[in-house]
């Protein structure tokens, strides 16, 4: 039996744009979509506005909500634009702006690499408005909370913690035992630490684990 989406009513100021990230929309998501037929999906079948690339990415969600669909796309944007995320973390825009980049490919990244960092950020960090079907908006209970840390929205904390431990190529367990210490509030904190030991052995790290405790 053929399938019935409903399409969602979207805010006239969001009409143009795609659900998932804030981009031009070109075309309209269904889910379920044919490619994971999901038979046990959390809310009636319905349409959303995507971009190309978010579609891309939503397609190969195998997940029983568009929700989960979401974050499936915003853990994908954040892994596709991981070097351009990574600019914001390791340069200031004043900083590229006085830097002495000059010529070749070291000139075009001093020109284009704050723009594409505030492009990827901004589409991390989007929040897509609520859903409404013939009047009624689809409830949202997410099964993790979004995190948000130095001005950027991650899908989930532990999102936060693959991307810095990707940037900064920390030791993924350690840090997790210093953000257990330290509590997520002191975030930042957990990363610099963290970064103190990252050629430490795992008896040194052990006993900077210690003091923490």
């Amino acid at each position: 039996m053929k399938t019935h989406y409903s399409i969602t009513e979207t805010p006239f100021q969001y009409r143009q744009l795609c659900w998932f990230c804030g981009e031009p929309k070109e075309f309209l998501f269904a889910f379920p979509h044919s490619k994971w037929l999901v038979l046990d999906c959390v809310h009636s079948p319905i349409k959303v506005s995507a971009c190309k690339e978010c579609k891309r990415f939503a397609s190969q969600a195998k997940v029983d909500s568009i929700w989960d669909v979401h974050m499936h796309v915003k853990q994908a944007l954040i892994k596709h634009y991981h070097k351009d995320l990574a600019i914001g973390l390791n340069w200031t825009k004043e900083e590229l702006e006085e830097s002495e980049f000059e010529g070749g490919n070291f000139e075009g990244f001093k020109k284009s690499a704050w723009f594409m960092y505030e492009v990827a950020k901004g589409r991390v960090s989007y929040q897509p408005w609520p859903l409404i079907v013939n009047g009624d908006t689809l409830e949202y209970l997410p099964e993790k909370e979004a995190f948000m840390f130095d001005g950027m929205r991650y899908p989930s904390i532990d999102d936060a913690i693959l991307h810095y431990v990707q940037v900064f190529d920390l030791n993924l367990h350690f840090f997790k035992q210093v953000l257990a210490r330290v509590g997520e509030a002191k975030f930042s904190s957990a990363i610099r630490y963290a970064r103190i030991y990252i050629a430490a052995t795992p008896q040194e790290q052990a006993i900077a684990l210690r003091s923490l405790s």
